[in-house]
C-alpha cells in the first residue's frame, strides 16, 4: 500500500502546466538574432523543434518533482485494533407454546431463532452462550467466539427437547451461571419467552437478584400476545396408529410485569414483540444498547519511495539543458 505524506505538493502540477504555456508563448514571440542566415541555412525548423522539445521537458519535470515532494511511502505495517467484546447468554424458551403460528413465515420459535442468528452475525467480537428452557433448563452452547458453532446449535434447538412447561427462573439462573466466571467488562443475558413462569424450583426474581449480584444485565423479550393462539398438535390415531397433525387454539398466559421487574432489577430493558418485524426491531435495539468497545494502538512503519521520482525530475531537466545548449543557447 502506498500513501503520500505531503500531498499538497501535487499543486506543483499546475505550475508545470503553466510553465509549458509560458514557454510556448515566449518562444513564439521571441525574435531570432540572425533570421536571414538561419532561414537560408535551413536551421530555423530544427532550432524551433529543439526549443519546443526542451521546453516541454522542463514542464514535464514538474510531474515527478511534485510526486517526489509529496513523499510517496510504502506502508510496512498497519494499525492494530483490539476489541473488548461483550459476553452474551441467550436464554431461549422452547416450551410448547413457542410453536404458536401467529408469527410468519413459521412459528414463534422459528422466527426467534432466525432473528437471534442474525443478531450473532452482527457481533463478531462478542462471545455467546445458549441456554434453552421449558420445564427444565440446559446449556446447549457454552461461551464461545465460534459463531458458526453457536448458530448450528441454535438451529438444532426444538420444541420437545425438554419436558413441557415454562421455568423462567431456572432458565435465567442457568444463563447467569454461564456468565459467572466471565471476566468481560460487560455481561448480558437476553431472556426470550412467550409465557408466564409455571415450573422450576428457582423463583425468577431470585434469579434476577443473582444476576445483579454478578454484575449481569438482563434484557427480557416477551414474544407474542397472550390469550388464545393457534398451536399445531400431533396426535396418534387410535385405529390406524398414524400421527395426525391438527391446529388447535390454546390459552397462553403471559406475565409482562414479571419480565419488566427482572429487567428493572438488573439495569436492563424489557421489550414486547407481537410479530416477526417487532422481534427483529427489538434485537436491533438491544444491539445498539450493548456496544463493543475498541482500543487501537497505532504501530505503523513506512519506507520512503521519493528517490526515483526526484531522479526522474533531475534527468528531464538535464536533458532539456543539453538540448538548449546544443543550439548555443542557455536553457532559460
Amino acid at each position: 500500500m502506498i500513501r503520500l505524506a505531503a500531498p499538497l505538493w501535487l499543486a506543483l502540477l499546475a505550475v508545470g502546466a503553466l510553465s509549458a504555456v509560458v514557454w510556448w508563448l515566449r518562444r513564439r514571440w521571441q525574435r531570432l538574432p540572425y533570421p536571414t542566415v538561419i532561414v537560408r541555412s535551413g536551421r530555423r525548423s530544427s532550432a524551433t523543434a529543439a526549443t519546443v522539445l526542451s521546453g516541454l521537458l522542463v514542464a514535464a519535470a514538474f510531474v515527478p518533482l511534485a510526486v517526489a515532494l509529496a513523499r510517496p511511502q510504502e506502508v510496512l505495517s498497519r494499525r492494530l485494533e483490539r476489541a473488548l467484546g461483550v459476553d452474551i447468554a441467550i436464554a431461549l424458551d422452547i416450551s410448547g407454546s413457542m410453536a404458536a403460528l401467529d408469527f410468519r413465515p413459521s412459528d414463534r420459535l422459528g422466527v426467534a431463532k432466525e432473528v437471534i442468528s442474525r443478531f450473532l452475525d452482527r457481533r463478531d467480537n462478542d462471545r455467546f452462550a445458549l441456554v434453552v428452557f421449558a420445564r427444565a433448563a440446559v446449556t446447549v452452547c457454552p461461551l464461545t467466539l465460534d459463531h458458526d458453532v453457536a448458530t448450528r446449535l441454535l438451529d438444532q434447538a426444538s420444541i420437545g427437547m425438554l419436558p413441557d412447561g415454562t421455568a423462567i427462573g431456572l432458565g435465567l439462573g442457568t444463563a447467569v451461571n454461564r456468565l459467572r466466571d466471565s471476566e468481560a467488562p460487560s455481561k448480558v443475558v437476553i431472556l426470550v419467552t412467550d409465557g408466564a413462569n409455571n415450573a422450576g424450583q428457582l423463583d425468577p426474581l431470585s434469579a434476577a437478584d443473582l444476576a445483579r449480584s454478578e454484575g449481569i444485565t438482563v434484557h427480557t423479550v416477551l414474544v407474542g400476545s397472550g390469550g388464545e393462539v393457534p398451536i399445531p398438535v400431533v396426535r396418534r390415531d387410535p385405529r390406524s396408529g398414524r400421527e395426525v397433525r391438527t391446529v388447535e387454539r390454546h390459552q397462553v398466559e403471559t406475565n409482562p410485569e414479571l419480565l419488566a421487574e427482572i429487567a428493572r432489577r438488573t439495569g436492563g430493558n424489557s421489550f414486547r414483540a407481537r410479530d416477526a418485524e417487532a422481534l427483529a426491531d427489538v434485537f436491533a435495539r438491544i444491539d445498539a444498547l450493548e456496544k463493543t468497545e475498541f482500543t487501537s494502538t497505532k504501530l505503523v512503519r513506512y519506507r520512503e519511495k521519493f528517490e526515483p521520482w526526484a531522479l526522474a525530475a533531475l534527468g528531464l531537466i538535464l536533458v532539456a539543458a543539453v538540448a538548449e545548449g546544443a543550439l548555443g543557447r542557455t536553457p532559460w
